[in-house]
């Protein structure tokens, strides 16, 4: 932490529509500035190219959540992008940490990203780029809103295949999502509220933003290829260690899926959500199950526990 917290500049209300932009607190360039006059330019490649990687993680009464998980994920995608930062890993945690305490919120969405950046001649030869990076701290967000959480979300599954690893390795945190949005719209025609795309082999992959586990005879399973591995996805690995539940990464078909006794997704963006229908078809009896349950409620507590979580410094 900080010594002190940065004022924050006034904000033009005679030229910024607030109500367009999250309550919240971005750094960038040095400085930390209202979501409003959080922008960048339109030649860096991050917007040219979605040349660029980042990491999600969250804040919920105070605490960061797994913070080191996520910061091993982003220095490692910024190495693996050959990017370089203008901050050490210390340096980033504070600029995290004063986003947070800045904008007040006691659950809030935090990101951390590095932009190829652009070159100040034009060139178009990456090398020459000058990397940016940026952070930010809006309120929370879930990708299944209450009353899914309590029902379960509806879920399609789109012909949509994932970008291969062999192109883009979906280890890196990418902004790579053409394809996760057409999956979207595939499953928004079918009636449903989010989708699932399949692997370059038919199996089953991910979900915007998301990963997939189904629960079969008290057994978990994940896909295990072409997908983000995800931070909390990891987590129920170590939650069913703790609580002694078998869960294995393999490829999932979608006859598999279908006929489970549970499904439910992951996010940094909700924690672990359940699904109770899939394409037209209930899952099982179409109620939230008792894994899912026990596992939702042990991985909340976890945000308490001193091992698991990080404590934010308010003024």
């Amino acid at each position: 932490m900080e010594p002190s917290l940065p004022a924050l500049p006034p904000v033009d209300e005679h030229h910024v529509d607030r109500r367009r932009y999250p309550d919240g607190v971005a750094f960038m360039d040095g400085q930390y500035l209202p979501m409003s006059q959080a922008k960048i330019s339109v030649l860096d490649w991050g917007f040219l190219h979605s040349d660029a990687t980042y990491d999600t993680v969250h804040v919920w009464n105070g605490r960061f959540f797994r913070l080191d998980l996520h910061l091993d994920r982003f220095l490692g995608g910024v190495e693996r992008l050959r990017m370089k930062l203008p901050y050490d890993r210390k340096k980033i945690e504070s600029i995290l940490t004063v986003c947070v305490a800045l904008s007040g919120h006691k659950s809030a969405y935090v990101e951390m990203i590095c932009t190829r950046g652009s070159s100040p001649t034009f060139s178009r030869d990456p090398r020459q780029a000058e990397n940016r990076f940026i952070a930010f701290a809006v309120p929370f967000g879930s990708v299944a809103n209450k009353a899914q959480l309590e029902r379960g979300l509806h879920v399609a599954i789109s012909e949509t295949v994932r970008i291969p690893p062999k192109s883009v390795d979906p280890a890196i945190k990418n902004y790579h999502w053409l394809d996760l949005v057409k999956g979207l719209f595939d499953a928004y025609d079918m009636g449903a509220e989010t989708a699932l795309v399949l692997d370059t082999n038919g199996h089953i992959a991910e979900g915007p933003g998301f990963n997939v586990f189904f629960v079969k005879d008290g057994c978990l399973t994940t896909p295990a290829f072409g997908m983000l591995p995800g931070i909390t996805r990891r987590t129920v690995f170590d939650l069913c260690a703790e609580i002694g539940l078998s869960a294995t990464a393999a490829d999932v078909s979608r006859a598999g899926i279908k006929g489970a006794d549970e499904v439910f997704i992951t996010s940094t963006a909700g924690g672990i959500m359940p699904v109770t229908r899939i394409d037209d078809a209930a899952i099982a009896n179409g109620q939230v199950g008792p894994v899912t349950r026990r596992l939702m409620d042990l991985y909340w507590q976890k945000h308490d526990d001193l091992s698991w979580s990080t404590a934010v410094e308010y003024p």
